[in-house]
């Protein structure tokens, strides 16, 4: 089994988490929702004073739908980073979600409150949003299990962005076994059973704590051989390319206008609106050959291992650039463009901060990735938070 680590318990500050109690459904399992996923009789603000005057939603989004009709209990919407467009989860106007465990460090974004919620025991499971790592991001930063499933496995509709060739819903959880039941709620698959996962590691950059942190959890799983994937670096780029093409096309009028939203994402999305179509097509040109590299390297494996972040999360006090964060996603990012299902593990360092495993897998093989997180790595959290 992978080494287990522990950090002391604190007691969680969990204000600036749930920007509105619901309570929707019967009484199963306690769901919060990110809020930029459309829920009846709500306005959908996506954590921006921008919205905060929307009309309230008329239908629930897809995901909401299919939630209720698993009898789960939607308990309410948690904040996030404005317009789902930052890594940080600092939100001025929503407020920003704590990193229950490390108080002093950012909770990531943008699935900012879906992480501090779970981490903070408040749900059984939440659900966020994954663009360029969003739900993997936060999750790592957060000490708790993320899913970003297979791109087009679960329908959107009724989800901010409206439109998105990257974007994809997926739950966190405290514990591999309820990621898993959250996924399969989700996905509506079946849970597997995998023996002895063939694993392969990916060749990436990172921190010499986080490597030595993904080494000891994998120890006792014997010689796992490393594959170079060579468009990766490229392949984060042109997923930032994609992004702000997409972002641009939903928001750049908003931005343009005197609509009141903060000043990083303001300039974020005007920066955006100066992709040209001819650098979109050369992203798409990289998005087709990444994708065979990743293809190819999952012919032999049943998962991809790599680290989720390249460095552990830093302070808040840290973190006053958000676009100095960015590269905070160049681990996660690809996998959004490829489109694969990637799921986070969390793991510690030897100082006790934060770090992630990745796993990456097969399209469509999201219950085999579930599988695979459930037998490799015990259910107990690495953090015992007080609730």
């Amino acid at each position: 089994m992978p080494q287990e680590f522990e950090a002391p318990s604190v007691a969680p500050d969990i204000s600036g988490v749930v920007t509105r109690p619901l309570m929707l459904g019967s009484d199963g399992l306690r769901v919060l929702v990110k809020e930029c996923l459309g829920v009846s009789g709500v306005p959908t603000r996506c954590g921006s004073a921008a919205f905060a005057d929307a009309p309230a939603e008329t239908v629930h989004s897809a995901v909401v739908e299919n939630l209720l009709a698993a009898e789960v209990r939607i308990t309410g919407l948690v904040t996030m980073h404005e317009m789902a467009f930052g890594v940080s989860g600092v939100n001025a106007f929503a407020g920003t979600a704590p990193n229950p465990n490390w108080p002093d460090r950012i909770p990531g974004g943008s699935s900012s409150g879906t992480a501090s919620a779970v981490a903070a025991g408040l749900c059984d499971f939440a659900i966020g949003t994954d663009t360029g790592g969003s739900v993997r991001q936060p999750a790592c930063c957060c000490g708790v299990y993320g899913l970003k499933p297979t791109f087009g496995a679960i329908d959107r509709r009724g989800a901010v962005p409206r439109v998105s060739s990257l974007d994809v819903i997926g739950p966190m959880a405290r514990d591999a076994a309820m990621l898993e039941r959250a996924a399969s709620i989700l996905l509506k698959f079946n849970c597997e059973q995998v023996q002895a996962p063939r694993l392969a590691r990916i060749t990436v950059e990172a921190d010499a704590d986080i490597n030595d942190a993904l080494a000891k959890s994998l120890a006792g799983q014997g010689q796992i051989p490393a594959l170079d994937l060579p468009s990766f670096k490229a392949a984060y780029e042109a997923g930032l390319v994609v992004i702000n093409h997409e972002i641009a096309q939903e928001f750049g009028q908003l931005a343009r206008s005197n609509a009141v939203m903060g000043e990083d994402v303001r300039s974020r999305i005007l920066a955006a609106l100066e992709v040209t179509d001819a650098q979109r097509a050369e992203a798409e040109e990289v998005r087709a050959r990444f994708t065979a590299e990743v293809d190819a390297a999952l012919a032999t494996v049943d998962a991809l291992v790599l680290p989720t972040m390249p460095c552990v999360p830093p302070t808040l006090s840290d973190a006053q650039d958000p676009r100095a964060l960015i590269p905070l996603t160049r681990l996660v990012r690809p996998f959004n463009l490829s489109g694969h299902p990637a799921l986070t593990i969390p793991i510690l360092t030897d100082s006790g901060l934060p770090a992630g495993l990745q796993l990456v897998g097969r399209k469509g093989a999201d219950a085999t990735l579930c599988a695979i997180a459930r037998s490799l790595f015990p259910a107990k959290p690495i953090v015992e938070t007080q609730a």
